[in-house]
């Protein structure tokens, strides 16, 4: 494929960060296409042509079009399985199937649940809106009883799908770095085998890179 690859998004943005994270740990060459989201760019040509549903991100491979955040990391990790880190362990079925099933946990589970815990406690500040105490109590209940399995399963290996960082690690990195720098962090930090995880996966140079984005 021609044309290089193309991010239309915002390195603040949650799913544009996790397709940024796995571009970096495949070692591939792309180019970021900055979305003014308050100029509601984001529901106007180009991209909507790219997201008929007028979100970010969406990636340019060539001539091929994708959106959606995990779709594309799916994408990024099968079509350059030869590059970087392997992410989906492709040589291992068992494994592979293992990453399957944590994919969905986090897709199912995990985020439903950390998304919303991350808009009241930052999305909310930034948008100057006020925070509702009642709403971070309800769902820090709820996440607690998830972080609750993620300690004993982290207990057995020391990433979600077994010895090796794969994409449902990273796909939880976005949230989590937001909810660290809140006092939600109590929720990780109080449970060891997801601090340690957690001490992991935020160390890894590609995730250093896409926070480093950030402050450009």
């Amino acid at each position: 494929m021609g044309g290089g690859i193309k991010v239309h998004g915002l390195p603040i943005s949650t799913a544009t960060m996790r397709v940024l994270a796995t571009l970096y740990e495949k070692g591939l060459d792309f180019e970021i296409v900055p979305v003014d989201m308050k100029a509601g760019a984001h529901k106007q040509e180009p991209l909507i042509s790219l997201n008929p549903f007028g979100q970010i991100p969406a990636l340019l491979d060539g001539d091929l079009t994708l959106f959606e955040s995990r779709a594309i990391t799916e994408y990024i990790a099968e079509e350059y399985s030869d590059k970087g880190e392997k992410l989906l362990c492709q040589g291992c079925k068992k494994l592979k199937a293992t990453t399957k099933v944590w994919l969905q946990v986090e897709g199912q589970q995990f985020d439903p649940i950390a998304s919303k815990l991350a808009f009241e406690r930052v999305f909310k500040g930034m948008l100057g809106m006020t925070t509702d105490p009642a709403a971070v109590e309800d769902l820090e209940a709820k996440l607690v009883k998830v972080l609750d399995i993620y300690e004993a399963r982290l207990s057995k290996s020391p990433f979600l799908a077994g010895d090796c960082f794969t994409l449902a690690d990273l796909h939880h990195l976005p949230i989590i770095y937001y909810l660290m720098g809140t006092d939600s962090k109590k929720l990780f930090e109080s449970r060891p085998k997801v601090k340690e995880w957690i001490k992991k996966i935020t160390a890894r140079p590609a995730w250093v890179k896409v926070l480093h984005l950030q402050k450009q």
